[in-house]
């Protein structure tokens, strides 16, 4: 089976690549931004962008599009560029290619709102009130698979940490080492969803794989959890300091609006210390219904427990 990854220079779309580099199952192919000269051999791999994809010579019999503008923060018209007209450019491709089975990465945060969630399942209404231009522009992108003529899925994974993550514990970590965190305070404590890569990796080779797909699954290590216990223990086990300080989710959203306000008007460069969107995921909770996932791939390999505690000892070791 021949296997195409966009966003192949990315955290998601290398990982699967090198997962799976060795497997016999599969012939990798990968595209990306970037020039990748560490990976395993047996992966082709072609630094093209996807408003080029149609020059690759290869007819492969599965598609995942991991590429895209995954950064809390950025304009509209970035979001749409990078989000919603490469997955035109990933369809236009399939359909020029005798129409491959289509597996798109999406978000969880199409899902977000400013309040807590629970036990979201994959028909809940979306649409409208998002808290990022990010999950807009994955609804947006979602809209075009499902119009998609060949066999298409759709994951909409929760967070995810692992070697090569740039956004999700990276920035959390250095503030702690600055002191910077505050623990969030709202009506309810907050419950967080988070998974390791190699998890997300073997659902897509499992999606890949599959005699059948339904049209939409959301993915998670499938273990909820109080989000100022997960910080903590991330914390005490790396031996950062927890916050001792308390701010209200709802006065820790006027700050970040403000912020954006600054950032977007001046213009400044970078990004706001803190946003709205950030501010959201640890703010209120957004666990997911993953009974399709269950019931078609079954359980994470490994439990969650033991891949945040592997991860942390390598991080651990990584910067002592």
């Amino acid at each position: 089976m021949k296997v195409l990854v966009t966003g192949a220079s990315g955290f998601i779309g290398s990982a699967f690549l090198r997962r799976f580099a060795a497997d016999p199952r599969v012939s990798l192919y990968g595209t990306g931004r970037r020039t990748l000269q560490d990976l395993p051999p047996g992966v082709s791999y072609q630094a093209l962008p996807l408003d080029q994809l149609q020059t690759l010579d290869v007819e492969p019999d599965v598609v995942i599009h991991a590429a895209g503008r995954a950064s809390p923060w950025g304009s509209a018209a970035q979001y749409y560029r990078d989000n919603v007209e490469t997955t035109r450019q990933v369809i236009a491709f399939c359909h020029a290619r005798q129409l491959p089975r289509l597996i798109f990465i999406s978000t969880a945060a199409v899902y977000y709102r400013f309040a807590h969630q629970y036990h979201l399942p994959e028909h809940a209404a979306l649409g409208h009130a998002f808290t990022s231009e990010y999950g807009r522009s994955k609804y947006l992108a979602e809209q075009l698979v499902n119009d998609y003529a060949g066999e298409k899925t759709i994951f909409r994974p929760c967070a995810v940490f692992g070697a090569g993550d740039a956004l999700l514990l990276p920035p959390l970590l250095e503030a702690a080492r600055k002191k910077r965190l505050v623990n969030l305070r709202s009506e309810h404590p907050a419950q967080a969803e988070i998974m390791h890569v190699t998890t997300l990796c073997d659902y897509l080779m499992l999606a890949a794989m599959s005699a059948r797909l339904k049209p939409c699954y959301n993915i998670s290590a499938a273990h909820p959890l109080a989000t100022e216990a997960l910080l903590q223990t991330v914390l005490n086990q790396l031996d950062l300091p927890v916050p001792t300080r308390t701010l209200s989710v709802a006065k820790a959203l006027r700050i970040a609006g403000g912020l954006e306000w600054l950032w977007r008007s001046l213009p400044l460069g970078g990004e706001p210390p803190i946003t709205r969107f950030g501010v959201g995921v640890f703010g209120y909770s957004a666990t997911l219904d993953v009974s399709l996932m269950l019931e078609d791939f079954g359980a994470p390999q490994v439990p969650f427990p033991v891949s945040l505690t592997r991860f942390l000892q390598d991080y651990k070791a990584q910067w002592q």
